[in-house]
């Protein structure tokens, strides 16, 4: 049936008092699929592709995708990546999780066509003064027969290790980080050496895989489930919030027995890049002052992927992305310092080791901080304790 008859079909059940098309309707061959809204929903619906266009890691700004599922038997076990949970049974308690923003998008999904709880909290949020908010109606059933990339909660990993089931957990942040400390049962398979440890990886292809890395704004752990897939991987997921959220829930890593001294490194103008705790890094303090002071003093060199870089850096810093840096060695300089940075210090100490192994004539150093870049060139840094 072409569009011209189904539209005049559909105006012909209107007008005898039919109830709107349940069904998936196309206006043409080039529009994509849009659901009529069915007796009760909310009226703003969406679909898979724009979910999947707002759907990423780091999270994008100005976006909240909500769960409205139950948590335990739902939400934990498998959502859209970058979801968080307010179950529709308990908006009202949560409420506190929602944007100041009242014009942030808000995208509601659940269970499917069948599954009311997306749209009654979708209508809760309207009333709030929300003034953008959609819903995935299709929901969780859609995006996992489209492939969607699935995450899971702090809870179900938990859970997993308490009932001695069957899985692999793996940290996709460089080892020198991992070191320091890993959520029990995982193996260290480092994004970047990723090729040459594939051996660590199970041999049955439909085990579960469960990848981690720095938190929300570390990518190496989505990364590294994309090249799992590659290799016919079918069961992977991806555990977000990372290390840093097990941290806080289950407590912090055993201390380091070594104490490593860093020589500092001084700048042409005077002022010095102090040296951290960690091997390599030099504080936030002096590398802010420095960095004020005498920028063209040192090197700065954002190792996130370009993709990353290009949402917002450090204003100054160039772009190497810790996949290339090797082949690109011969750009850094030798007459100044060298101060690598990332989103959580996991990459950026990558590329200190990296450089200390392949370039020891490089005077090289990282911060070991959670930086939130913006596109304007500013930034804020706390320094990791």
């Amino acid at each position: 049936m072409n569009a011209k008859k189904l539209t005049l079909l559909t105006a012909l059940l209107f007008s005898l008092g039919a109830a709107p098309l349940l069904y998936p309707v196309a206006t043409n061959a080039a529009d994509a699929v849009v659901l009529q809204p069915k007796d009760g929903w909310y009226k703003n619906l969406t679909n898979f592709d724009f979910v999947r266009q707002n759907v990423d890691i780091p999270l994008k700004k100005g976006v909240m995708l909500i769960d409205s599922r139950p948590a335990a038997r739902q939400y934990d076990p498998g959502h859209i990546t970058g979801a968080i949970n307010i179950p529709d049974s308990q908006f009202e308690k949560l409420v506190d999780k929602l944007p100041a923003d009242k014009a942030t998008l808000l995208i509601f999904y659940c269970g499917g066509l069948e599954c009311m709880l997306s749209h009654n909290s979708a209508v809760k949020a309207e009333k709030l003064g929300y003034t953008n908010v959609k819903v995935y109606a299709e929901g969780m059933p859609d995006w996992k027969v489209k492939a969607g990339l699935v995450s899971v909660s702090a809870a179900y990993i938990k859970k997993l290790m308490d009932d001695k089931s069957a899985y692999t957990l793996v940290d996709a942040r460089p080892k020198r980080v991992a070191d320091k400390g890993m959520i029990p049962t995982a193996i260290n398979v480092s994004d970047t050496e990723f090729d040459k440890q594939i051996d660590k990886l199970p041999a049955d292809k439909a085990s579960l895989l469960i990848y981690y890395c720095g938190g929300l704004e570390c990518v190496l752990s989505d990364k590294s489930a994309e090249k799992a897939r590659k290799l016919g991987y079918m069961n992977v997921v991806t555990y977000p919030p990372g290390y840093p959220e097990w941290e806080k829930l289950h407590g912090a890593p055993v201390a380091s027995t070594s104490a490593v001294t860093v020589a500092t490194s001084s700048t042409s103008a005077g002022a010095s890049l102090v040296a951290g705790k960690e091997k390599g890094t030099v504080t936030v303090a002096s590398f802010e002052k420095v960095w004020k002071e005498a920028p063209a003093a040192v090197m700065l060199v954002d190792v996130r992927d370009a993709k990353e870089f290009a949402v917002g850096t450090m204003k100054g810093a160039v772009n190497i992305p810790m996949n290339e840096l090797e082949k690109k060695m011969g750009s850094l300089p030798t007459d100044k310092p060298v101060v690598f940075v990332c989103g959580t210090g996991a990459r950026s100490g990558e590329a200190y080791d990296t450089v200390k192994m392949l370039a020891s004539s490089v005077r090289a150093s990282f911060i070991d901080a959670e930086i939130k870049f913006n596109a304007d060139g500013t930034y804020a840094m706390i320094e990791k304790k």
